[in-house]
């Protein structure tokens, strides 16, 4: 007996026990659902800004590591004063403070004179943080980790990334705000320290393929130069040496929502608010022109410039043909276009504007604008003086008693004529054959009495081998001598050609710049799958300083609209302009890709049948065979077995 009561005592015991620490557990539980704490999403910091407890940091962005955002994880969790006494070696860690973000988000919408609707989306994010000291940054709030990382770790000046599926067609829809090349474009500055600037691109191509779900990592030496002249530094820095540039270009680039899914991702808000959700792919993509882009470069705090900040550019640019969808040109609306209206503005947002441009219709008689906004704003947007209709979406009575914004325009008339731009260029190849050719760029000043110099740029393959000694320019049937040449010749499968020059255009005139070249014949691993399709040849690059129909403002430290103020202006006489010319289609000399198939198949056919057959008169056993006897002498056998006698 004694062994089972002492069992039993022991059982009590141990249940006594463990009612207890469940009495502590279920405490700690009613404690803590009596006091819940807070829920931000992520990117996202509570509207009226404030903190729950003095020097309190605000909620770490998405892009953070899991660890960071662990706050209730005992296991991982370190004390501010723990984290700032422990730094890591030969590293300086920013320390802890109040985040200096901001954001801004706008759309611009064009009616163009070809009855088509241009929509700019420009969303910026300004950090007060200075990457180029060489100290970590560890916690992000607005500005996106992934690309903070990639500034860091590759010691990037500026970066500027676009993708873009069409052709801008100038003479028909103007001047663009910011300018891209059909497919895709990457061009970086470097800082000095970097040692190493080749390996760092390579590097930092296969990182932005990853980023953006992008066929970048095909960028090498082949389709890479450091060009002296046409990309200066749009931000910050006086350091223009050549050899820390690179830029590369990528006409065959697709774009597709593999790519634009990883830039709405970048957004503060995503696609959950603010003007970012009118971004739905099946409307974009069902457009003439469409156009994403990243810009990242340093900028100065204020008018001192005493320290820099990090500006962050994302730009979408679409051109909705309202003839071919079927809505015609009388009529269209934010719903029409986008499938969706305006409910609010991004929380993080310090500013949410739509802006109409509405300078052709002074007294509405070319269309009407509904619902009407009282507030009108004007700017000097590529050296002409445009008059825009601003809605701010931070005013809640933009959306009135409906709580939506859906601009609608109902057209009056026919749009007039377009006033040509002063600046335009083409280009195509020219001869015959798949031995030799030529390549024509012509160049357009409409300017009817100013001449001014433009940079020309040309990246030619180093299949494409040109003779330099043929390059002519002429303008108005006589010989234009340019000012300025830089030539780097190609080097078969290391590099390619580089060709800039500087000419001047004289008023009211057509340059052409022609050269001649010379296919080279590939080997037959160095074809792509479809190579009687051709293979691209790059755009050419034209930059130049346009005369302004009126006083351009230098002063960038006055509140500008974003879409005005992103190329540095210096001069108040004229404006900044880069334009692209059409992407070329080469024919190379191409071998008969057939014939490697039907000899296959006849080699295939002759060891079957000739080999074959062979094999088997070798292998085979042959055995002879008597004929079978008749049926007559088979009967006479049974009856001779059945009598014992032997058969015949």
């Amino acid at each position: 007996m004694a062994p089972r009561s002492s069992i039993a005592f022991l059982l009590a015991f141990a249940a006594a026990l463990c009612s207890l620490q469940l009495c502590e557990v279920s405490d700690d539980l009613v404690q803590t659902q009596s006091e819940p704490e807070p829920f931000t999403e992520p990117n996202q910091v509570p509207v009226d800004g404030t903190l729950e407890k003095p020097g309190e940091v605000p909620p770490i962005a998405s892009y953070s590591d899991p660890i960071e955002e662990s706050h209730d994880d005992k296991q991982w969790q370190a004390t501010e004063e723990e984290a700032i006494a422990k730094p890591e070696p030969d590293e300086e860690i920013a320390p802890l403070s109040n985040f200096k973000d901001d954001f801004k988000e706008e759309l611009v919408i064009r009616p163009l004179h070809s009855g088509d609707i241009y929509a700019s989306f420009q969303f910026r994010t300004l950090w007060d943080t200075d990457f180029l000291q060489g100290k970590r940054v560890s916690h992000y709030h607005l500005f996106p980790k992934s690309l903070g990382q990639v500034i860091s770790k590759f010691s990037v000046r500026e970066l500027h990334i676009s993708f873009t599926q069409g052709y801008w067609r100038t003479m028909q829809w103007g001047q663009p705000y910011l300018p891209s090349p059909p497919g895709a474009e990457l061009w970086v500055w470097f800082q000095d320290t970097v040692t190493d600037v080749d390996g760092a691109w390579k590097e930092l191509t296969n990182v932005l393929s990853g980023i953006f779900c992008a066929s970048l990592n095909f960028i090498d030496s082949t389709n890479t130069v450091h060009p002296s002249a046409s990309f200066k530094p749009l931000g910050l820095g006086n350091d223009t040496d050549p050899r820390f540039l690179r830029y590369a270009m990528l006409p065959r680039e697709i774009v597709c929502t593999e790519n634009l899914t990883p830039w709405k991702k970048l957004l503060p808000c995503g696609t959950k608010a603010g003007l970012a959700v009118l971004m739905k792919s099946e409307k974009l993509f069902h457009s003439s022109f469409h156009s994403e882009a990243v810009h990242i470069r340093p900028v100065c705090q204020d008018v001192d410039c005493k320290a820099p900040s990090w500006e962050l550019r994302q730009t979408l640019n679409v051109v909705f043909d309202v003839h071919t969808s079927g809505q015609g040109k009388k009529e269209w609306s934010l719903f029409k276009m986008f499938s969706r209206t305006l409910t609010e503005a991004c929380p993080l947002a310090s500013s949410s504007k739509v802006y109409v441009d509405v300078t052709d219709n002074p007294q509405g008689e070319l269309f009407e604008l509904l619902p009407a906004s009282p507030l009108l704003s004007q700017a000097v947007v590529l050296g002409d003086r445009r008059t825009y209709s601003v809605y701010d979406l931070t005013n809640k009575d933009t959306f009135g008693s409906t709580r939506s914004l859906n601009l609608l325009v109902r057209w009056k008339a026919d749009s007039g004529e377009m006033v040509r731009p002063l600046l335009h260029s083409e280009r195509y190849v020219a001869g015959f054959g798949l031995q030799t050719g030529e390549i024509h760029t012509l160049i357009y000043n409409y300017h009817p009495y100013r001449a001014f110099p433009v940079l020309l740029l040309e990246t030619v393959p180093w299949y494409l081998r040109l003779y330099i000694h043929t390059l002519t320019v002429t303008s108005k049937g006589k010989e234009n001598k340019p000012s300025y040449i830089h030539y780097q010749p190609s080097k078969d499968r290391l590099r390619p050609h580089l060709l800039e020059m500087m000419v001047q255009l004289p008023p009211n005139s057509v340059t052409e710049v022609t050269v001649q070249f010379e296919r080279a014949l590939l080997k037959w691993t160095e074809y792509t799958p479809d190579p009687n399709h051709g293979f691209y040849v790059g755009s050419s690059v034209i930059s130049a300083l346009v005369p302004s129909m009126v006083a351009m403002d230098t002063n960038n430290s006055q509140e500008q609209p974003l879409f005005s103020s992103f190329f540095p202006c210096k001069e108040e006489s004229s404006f900044f302009v880069r334009i692209y010319t059409e992407p070329l289609l080469v024919n190379l000399p191409t071998p008969d890709f057939s014939m490697p198939y039907n000899v296959i198949c006849l080699t295939c056919t002759v060891v079957a049948v000739g080999y074959g057959s062979f094999y088997n008169l070798l292998t085979r056993t042959f055995q002879v065979e008597e004929p079978s006897p008749g049926l007559a002498k088979r009967l006479a056998n049974v009856i001779r077995r059945w009598r014992g006698v032997p058969a015949l």
